[in-house]
């Protein structure tokens, strides 16, 4: 190892001691000098120490191994029997000064051989987790069992089940994909339980009209079968619920006219009417939201950040509507476009605009496809307000069908003005 490579590793070692000390230091700045186990020195001292132990283990033909070893295990042999006495004086149970020790040594020995950036990412994220011991332990105590097992269930299904199960497809018509399958799953519980944490953190007005539109982002119907679930459960003011779903319908109208003027290369004539659509469906969540019948304060308590059962009822649902849609692309040919773009779009308006940008480039005409993407934007907002009316009630169905004939309403005469 180069000479000026050494001092700047050494000098990362130290640096990373010096900032965690600082954290260590600062917690425990109230304490006389003699009184604590370990301060702003004792740490810079201990990222040295790791990567002075480091550059020796680099020199050792064989061995480097043992010397690591043997210097971590006494290392923390001698910080744990100070930081005994520490407790035993203070009355105090807690291990983290101990780790922490642990982690710098750790660190500015691997300063020495391993990539400089990882080992001040480490240093930077332990010195935030040290710091961060109030909100932590806030956050903890705020957190209630059914929050803490969704949040497991949804983190068990992304990281854990999803890579899992086989990626392939199974049926005719190119087939159910299990993969597929459980991402919908997985979308539908994480808009779920983000609308749940937003209404949580930001209040029933403000948190579900948030919800909504980040949940657009994602899938507008998503956002509307979550918040039906809720106004049936009577979780929220179903005029509310109907209002952010509606916001999430105008966010998802919105991204689909950005999303073909880009695959197409221009706006065309299906964005005017998406975007007079999306106008539409925003002035109407926006009225439904302010004219809520629940006086604000009064919202019953969330009881569930989501619903597993319900979650796999609507998946399987829109599932069965992809299914049909193929097999409507298969028995009625490309000559079927309208129909096929109608059908589709049911279940994905997404996927039905990759469909129709890419039969534009193919044909060379966008003004097929172009009406294609209308349709199918019609017949998801028609799905998305019959499935509100059979799971939501018609306390939440009558302001979302109001809405959504408004959308389709606005979106059908910018078209007669402009197509």
């Amino acid at each position: 190892m180069e000479l000026a490579d050494l001092f700047q590793r050494l000098a990362l070692a130290l640096g990373v001691g010096l900032l965690i000390g600082v954290e260590r230091g600062w917690r425990q700045r109230g304490e006389a000098p003699g009184q604590r186990t370990a301060g702003l020195r004792t740490y810079t001292l201990i990222g040295m120490l790791g990567g002075v132990v480091g550059a020796i283990a680099l020199a050792l033909p064989a061995g480097a191994g043992l010397l690591l070893g043997l210097a971590f295990a006494t290392l923390g042999a001698v910080f744990a029997a100070f930081q005994f006495r520490e407790s035993v004086h203070d009355g105090t149970f807690s291990v983290t000064g101990t780790v922490a020790g642990l982690v710098t040594f750790a660190l500015g020995a691997y300063a020495m051989a391993g990539d400089p950036h990882l080992v001040a990412a480490a240093g930077v994220a332990t010195a935030g987790i040290l710091a961060a011991r109030e909100p932590l332990h806030a956050f903890v105590a705020r957190i209630t069992w059914p929050e803490l097992r969704s949040a497991l269930l949804l983190l068990g299904m992304t990281f854990i089940a999803l890579p899992l199960v086989p990626d392939r497809t199974v049926g005719p018509y190119g087939g159910l994909n299990p993969r597929e399958l459980l991402l919908v799953v997985i979308v539908l519980a994480a808009v779920a339980f983000g609308g749940y944490a937003a209404v949580k953190l930001l209040g029933a007005r403000r948190g579900q009209l948030v919800a909504g539109a980040a949940g657009g982002l994602v899938s507008s119907t998503a956002v509307t079968l979550a918040n039906a679930r809720r106004a049936a459960a009577g979780e929220g003011d179903p005029q509310l619920l109907a209002g952010a779903a509606l916001v999430a319908g105008a966010v998802s109208l919105t991204r689909t006219a950005i999303l073909l003027t880009v695959l197409l290369g221009t706006a065309g004539v299906a964005a005017p009417p998406l975007l007079a659509a999306a106008g539409a469906a925003l002035a109407c969540g926006l009225v439904f939201s302010w004219r809520r019948t629940t006086p604000p304060g009064s919202e019953p308590a969330l009881s569930n950040p989501f619903a597993l059962g319900s979650v796999l009822q609507y998946a399987l649902l829109l599932v069965a509507v992809t299914a049909a849609s193929r097999a409507a692309a298969a028995a009625l040919g490309p000559e079927a476009t309208l129909a096929v773009a109608g059908i589709a779009g049911a279940a994905d308006l997404d996927a039905a605009t990759f469909a129709m940008a890419d039969l534009a480039r193919k044909g060379g005409d966008a003004t097929l496809p172009s009406l294609g993407v209308l349709l199918a934007a019609a017949t998801n907002t028609t799905l998305k307000a019959a499935l509100g009316a059979a799971a939501g009630g018609w306390a939440f169905a009558g302001p979302l069908a109001l809405g959504s004939a408004a959308m389709v309403a606005a979106g059908a005469l910018v078209w007669a003005l402009t197509g």
